[in-house]
């Protein structure tokens, strides 16, 4: 048979079940497949068109004969064993921050910047999941006019801070509408010296909180955006907020530009880019929303006009399902450049 071994590690994970989804959703031809995750879940079973996989503990071991590994459990367990499978002749496609950065790892975005690929020592880095979606829409721009300047405010659901927090704002919006307890744990993250209610409420807070007064998940934001684009010295600006929203990240994205770029040519670039839906009507009321883009792998934007308060400049609104785009079928679309 022939075909790729494919480890996923952190199999349990609302990730790792979306990695299995689009994995067999884009026919990605798999010999073999090893699930991984926390020794915790290592009694458990999973059903991969009609067969029954046992979920083993990862371990360095795990990936002897694996060609693949999908990693979706965090930055400890990469920074553990992304090096161990690569050691084992396993190429890794990492869901975590832990080597987005690292100069020797490409960061890719394969409508952005496919050919950095190439340069791959067995480890490749999947970036953030508001960092793939908003990249996704300035490349055809900048390719157009040249970014000048980029100010973006986004505004994640709960899907992005994992599984509990889903049934955290599910939980506490109950307890809202019946006046009982409320149960805070989870936003602005586990550990937090104060946990916040997010149902029926915004937090601008994403991950903790770094120099300047930014929170890591905006930092995140900014450097990625650099690498992945190649402009190192991008001026670009984020304020990152979680909001009661279940699956999809939106953002508020405000370009400069270095030269005239108009909304009707703008709409005609991004349509006709890879990996984007324009739905920008607004006498048809007419524009993406979180509802309309669960379960797609594109990113859609919409209320796309200009800003009067530059020479050069347009706001648009960019939405995408963060699990599939932002995450799983991102790193499965860079596995399927290689192969």
């Amino acid at each position: 048979m022939s075909g790729y071994n494919v480890a996923v590690v952190g199999v349990t994970g609302m990730v790792g079940q979306t990695f299995i989804q689009v994995l067999q959703e884009r026919g990605f031809p798999i010999k073999g497949w090893k699930l991984l995750a926390s020794s915790r879940s290592a009694d458990k079973k999973i059903t991969i068109g009609g067969v029954q996989y046992p979920v083993e503990e990862a371990v360095p071991a795990s990936f002897q004969g694996v060609d693949f590994a999908f990693f979706s459990a965090g930055g400890e367990i990469s920074e553990q064993l992304a090096p161990e499978a690569v050691k084992h002749g396993a190429i890794v496609v990492d869901n975590s921050s832990a080597f987005r950065m690292d100069p020797e790892v490409p960061l890719v975005v394969p409508e952005v910047n496919p050919n950095a690929v190439s340069g791959h020592k067995g480890l490749i880095a999947n970036p953030n999941c508001s960092t793939i979606q908003m990249v996704v829409a300035l490349e055809p721009l900048h390719r157009a006019a040249g970014l000048k300047r980029v100010v973006v405010a986004t505004y994640q659901s709960v899907s992005g801070a994992g599984k509990e927090a889903v049934d955290e704002v599910i939980t506490q919006s109950n307890a809202v509408l019946t006046n009982t307890e409320l149960v805070k744990e989870r936003i602005p993250y586990k550990g937090a010296k104060k946990n916040h209610q997010i149902a029926f409420n915004m937090v601008p807070h994403i991950d903790v909180f770094e120099e300047d007064d930014y929170t890591k998940e905006e930092m995140k934001m900014i450097r990625e955006t650099r690498k992945i684009m190649g402009i190192p010295d991008l001026p670009i600006t984020a304020t990152t907020v979680r909001v009661p929203v279940l699956n999809g990240h939106s953002e508020a994205v405000n370009v400069e530009f270095n030269s005239p770029l108009s909304p009707q040519d703008a709409r005609k670039l991004l349509s006709g880019a890879p990996g984007i839906i324009v739905m920008d009507d607004p006498e048809e009321l007419l524009y993406p929303m979180p509802v309309q883009t669960e379960g797609k792998d594109e990113v859609f934007i919409g209320r796309i006009r200009i800003d009067r308060s530059v020479p050069y400049g347009l706001n648009m609104w960019v939405v995408a399902d963060n699990i599939r785009k932002g995450a799983a079928t991102n790193s499965i679309q860079i596995a399927e450049l290689l192969i």
